[in-house]
């Protein structure tokens, strides 16, 4: 046992270590004033002046308009696929739903998958719709991380400065050279990169068998290192295609943190707080850790119900290996469950094992981490999200004392405080109210491969992960529907943009404040004292608005279990 918690130490502390390499690198990339040529060249391509100033409503305009274009290009894509090249398996064009809900995941870094992508897609959709989206999504999140955290750290300013020079700063400077270098790695430990979409090969029996393959390695880096986690194989990070070796899992695991821990370096070096920086960091981490620990302690235990016996006596065994179901053996339950909470923390999606299996303690860590959505969270938009809960905390702390919540030295009004409001409740309404109407949705039902508390599991995890943009899935729910593949598409927009636009408006607020200096009633929020009480805000709101649809899922299920019930 000392093993694992060895190798989860090591991890982490390797994360801490990219932490600071990665948050220096972005800190420079959102602050330098010097243009690369080839940045200067795609200026010039799209007509943008780099030196014009946006506030932020022009930005949120920009940002939204350019997203919708290039939504609206991968869904004609995905609609004419037959008329594309690469095409050799004949795989037909998606249905209008279908490619609305792919277009849709994948342009709000959702990666929501409603299809296996070796059934549905060719190597040139995988290639100019899905990887072309992916970077689209995941440039786009860190770009407005980095306009949201220039608005915080300036004073006296009507701008955040201008999306275009923030996307391809992103684009050039991070996610292209990241993704090579990692996509190389990935050739090497065997994962396949060709244009070839299968291969013959003759199995140990004798039979014949076609063996699909196209462009992995290129998609399993941005697919990482972008938090996107939308896989080329239905069976995602757990096909050998894509994650052959241990040391694959690793490298996932790290791609995926990489960002969303660097950016709270960024976010103290850009303000000149580097232990506001650290707090942050330190809260994310403390909740990481405790959920991790929640789900290697039920994968390993198992099912309580299979230790005793049970009512039935067939299942009278013991299971001394943990709960191995659905997982697999090259991993084992310990980088499982590193995986798992890592791929929800960082609202990636991608998956090594699958969550259906997971005992019913062990599926709470996904399902509240994608709640919560703010445990490092995905690229850009998990600092964001971070940011509205300390401005949250500064308030409860001020509301407390008595006195006008400060934080990073703004005064914290009325009209901030509506608008942290507005993104932190658009994120229940929209989980909750999807999941009440599939629930009482006249076909719903018949998608459902598990009945009782599963059963419900399955839909709450299904708007639970779109709505977060997360895009894992808790298998045994049939997506492909029109009803679920138009509802789940809108929860993605929902999710996505009615968060991320009213922090953009408190970040045009704050920007355009003076800084005030701390006096003798000032709540310090570079303390331990802080993280405390941000972790603790963050669970008693999350619980508060999560935990009765918690209970009517795994928790019921789990008491249920324990007294010897089933469902089948």
């Amino acid at each position: 046992m000392w093993m694992v918690w060895l190798e989860y130490a090591l991890v982490l502390l390797m994360v801490g270590a990219l932490t600071v390499v990665m948050g220096k690198w972005l800190a420079h990339c959102f602050t330098g004033e010097s243009h690369w040529f080839i940045e200067r060249w795609s200026y010039r391509a799209i007509g943008v002046n780099p030196d014009d100033r946006m506030d932020w409503r022009r930005y949120g305009v920009v940002l939204v308009a350019s997203n919708a274009f290039m939504m609206l290009l991968g869904y004609l894509l995905l609609r004419l696929q037959v008329s594309l090249p690469l095409g050799d398996l004949g795989n037909a064009a998606q249905t209008p739903d279908l490619a609305f809900n792919t277009a849709a995941s994948f342009i709000t870094n959702t990666n929501w998958q409603s299809y296996a992508g070796e059934a549905s897609l060719s190597n040139a959709t995988q290639m100019v719709v899905i990887t072309f989206l992916m970077f689209a999504g995941a440039t786009t999140g860190v770009a407005v991380g980095a306009a949201f955290v220039r608005g915080l750290a300036r004073t006296s300013a009507k701008d955040l400065g201008n999306y275009w020079v923030d996307y391809v700063r992103v684009l050039w400077r991070v996610m292209l050279p990241l993704c090579f270098a990692v996509a190389l790695f990935y050739v090497w430990q065997g994962v396949p990169q060709t244009l070839t979409s299968q291969v013959a090969a003759t199995t140990l029996e004798g039979t014949a068998q076609n063996i699909l393959m196209g462009p992995i390695a290129s998609l399993e880096s941005i697919k990482h290192i972008g938090t996107n986690g939308g896989g080329f194989f239905g069976m995602n990070a757990a096909h050998p295609f894509e994650n052959p070796t241990p040391l694959t899992n690793i490298v996932h695991i790290f791609s995926m943190l990489l960002i969303p821990a660097a950016l709270t370096y960024a976010f103290g070096s850009m303000l000149l707080r580097r232990r506001q920086g650290w707090v942050l960091f330190g809260a994310c981490m403390v909740m990481f850790i405790g959920f991790l620990a929640l789900t290697f302690h039920a994968e390993q235990s198992g099912s309580d119900l299979l230790a005793r016996g049970g009512a039935d006596q067939t299942l009278a065994s013991t299971q001394p290996g943990g709960n191995m179901e659905g997982k697999e053996l090259r991993f084992g339950i310990a980088d499982t469950a590193l995986f798992v909470t890592t791929t929800t923390a960082a609202t990636t999606g991608s998956v090594n094992a699958m969550h259906s299996s997971l005992t019913p303690l062990g599926s709470i860590t996904p399902l509240a981490l994608m709640m919560l959505n703010c445990v490092f969270g995905g690229d850009g938009v998990g600092i964001i999200n971070l940011i509205q809960y300390a401005i949250l905390t500064v308030f409860v702390a001020g509301m407390m004392i008595g006195r006008t919540p400060e934080f990073l030295g703004k005064k914290i009004e009325a009209r901030e405080i509506k608008l942290v409001m507005l993104a932190v409740l658009a994120h229940p309404a929209c989980v909750l109210g999807f999941t009440a109407l599939a629930a009482v949705w006249p076909d719903a039902g018949a998608s459902l491969a598990n009945h009782g508390p599963h059963g419900f599991s399955e839909i709450l995890y299904a708007y639970t992960s779109v709505t977060a943009n997360n895009g894992s899935a808790f298998a045994g729910l049939n997506a492909n529907t029109p009803f679920f593949n138009t509802t789940l598409g809108l929860a993605m927009l929902f999710g996505r943009f009615l968060t991320m636009l009213p922090m953009l408006a408190v970040a045009g607020s704050l920007a355009a404040k003076t800084t005030v200096p701390p006096g003798p009633g000032t709540f310090p929020t570079a303390t331990p004292l802080f993280m405390g009480l941000l972790v603790f805000v963050i669970l008693v709101v999350g619980g508060l608005t999560f935990l009765p649809s918690l209970a009517l899922g795994p928790v019921v299920e789990h008491l249920q279990m324990l007294a010897g019930k089933l469902y089948s």
